[in-house]
């Protein structure tokens, strides 16, 4: 038994960022004391096996963390994340923002933009030092960060994939009108990408497959 498509791109993109990744069954977990990321502390499921569930949960408890699992399918518990997984195709951009990429010296001010997009800055410290010496000499990812003004506004961590082209499964912005913008910068660099959007999102994404992170507790 092996993970849909899916889910196995997106263990391949989060792994290099996690501390300790666990295969059990079919399953993969992505465990990262310390770090408020869903996917870097989450069990990614092939299917709805209830013979499975109770195992994963105990072995979540035992390390003092919820029982965070990602699955295609529906599940029993609390859903905390949804997210639309698919190849992103540039839009048309008639904006002023503006994206570079940013040097591994600027995590701390990327990872600040970051987890204020999602409504956590009080992560940013302790993401840019759990980052930083997972990204020092990896040379198939590139940080990117969206200015509105000169102001910050986005940020994204793009990782070229083996076949060509990358994935964007890491980002957030403070402004909506960024995210277009952003997205089609990481699109750039590779000349294709594959992204996650936010449930939210007014963005589209071709082959679209829903991932969604259950509670089981």
């Amino acid at each position: 038994m092996s993970l849909p498509p899916v889910l196995s791109e997106l263990v391949a993109y989060f792994e290099p960022l996690s501390t300790i990744r666990r295969d059990f069954r079919g399953a993969v977990t992505l465990h990262t004391p310390g770090v408020n990321v869903l996917a870097l502390n989450a069990t990614f499921l092939p299917d709805a096996d209830p013979g499975r569930l109770p195992l994963v949960a105990a072995w979540h408890h035992a390390q003092e963390m919820p029982a965070l699992v990602a699955a295609t399918v529906p599940l029993p518990g609390e859903e905390v994340g949804v997210v639309r997984v698919g190849s992103y195709h540039p839009y048309p951009d008639a904006s002023v923002i503006v994206v570079e990429q940013v040097s591994r010296l600027a995590l701390p001010a990327w990872a600040a933009v970051l987890t204020e997009a999602h409504g956590t800055p009080e992560w940013a410290g302790t993401l840019a030092r759990h980052l930083a010496p997972r990204l020092e000499g990896d040379r198939d990812v590139t940080l990117l960060t969206a200015y509105a003004g000169g102001e910050a506004v986005g940020a994204l961590l793009w990782r070229a994939t083996p076949n060509g082209g990358g994935g964007a499964h890491l980002w957030g912005t403070l402004d909506p009108t960024a995210d277009a913008p952003l997205l089609n910068a990481a699109h750039a660099l590779g000349g294709a990408l594959r992204a996650s959007l936010p449930d939210t999102s007014p963005l589209e994404v071709v082959d679209e497959v829903t991932v969604t992170y259950w509670r089981l507790d």
